[in-house]
């Protein structure tokens, strides 16, 4: 059985070219992780592994999608063929039931750890470059218009005595929290929650 597994990564946030090329494979059961690769936290990952049997084939859209290290990435390699698991990668083209796949898929993932070698390289540059210049990186302190805005309707409504559900439902804002930060911008006296 072809079973695939799809995770976001920090460029790539949406699943659907993943799954998409997964379905166009004839791939069945898909595993979902919203967990970026650096996470250590994995669940989906493990539940595939548990679940799969001898004879089932992984398919991931890129070999990156299953881990982040080469070590972690030949061990795993390893334990799927111990219990009669292959591999395939579609946009590589690698498939571990042939030695030339096999041998394929150890160099991928020697040059996927490299490439983001490189890339955290370039990045730790680009940022002292940028700090030498006296530029920072980041989020600018402070609010947008639009959200000074929502902040000073927020602020009245408040000071009327409206709940804090009633007003995050009024202005659209996802949470509490926010509310929260808008009204200390406008200098709002926060008391007893209001709910």
């Amino acid at each position: 059985m072809l079973v695939g597994y799809v995770r976001v990564s920090r460029n790539e946030q949406n699943l659907d070219l993943q799954l998409d090329s997964l379905k166009k494979s004839g791939v069945g059961e898909i595993f979902q992780e919203k967990a970026g690769g650096t996470s250590k936290e994995r669940l989906e990952f493990d539940r595939m592994l548990t679940l799969l049997r001898s004879g089932d084939i992984v398919v991931v859209w890129r070999i990156d999608r299953l881990g982040r290290s080469t070590l972690a990435l030949v061990r795993l390699m390893a334990e799927l063929r111990e219990r009669g698991i292959e591999f395939r990668s579609i946009t590589e083209g690698i498939d571990t039931t042939t030695p030339m796949g096999r041998l394929w898929y150890t160099l991928s993932a020697v040059f996927a750890e490299n490439e983001r070698e490189i890339i955290r390289e370039r990045t730790i540059a680009g940022l002292a470059s940028a700090r030498a210049r006296g530029r920072k990186g980041g989020r600018k302190f402070g609010l947008s218009d639009k959200a000074k805005q929502t902040a000073k309707t927020a602020k009245v409504l408040y000071d009327s005595g409206q709940s804090v559900s009633d007003i995050l439902k009024a202005l659209s804002i996802g949470s509490s929290t926010t509310l929260y930060k808008y009204l200390r911008y406008e200098g709002a006296k926060i008391g007893v929650n209001k709910i």
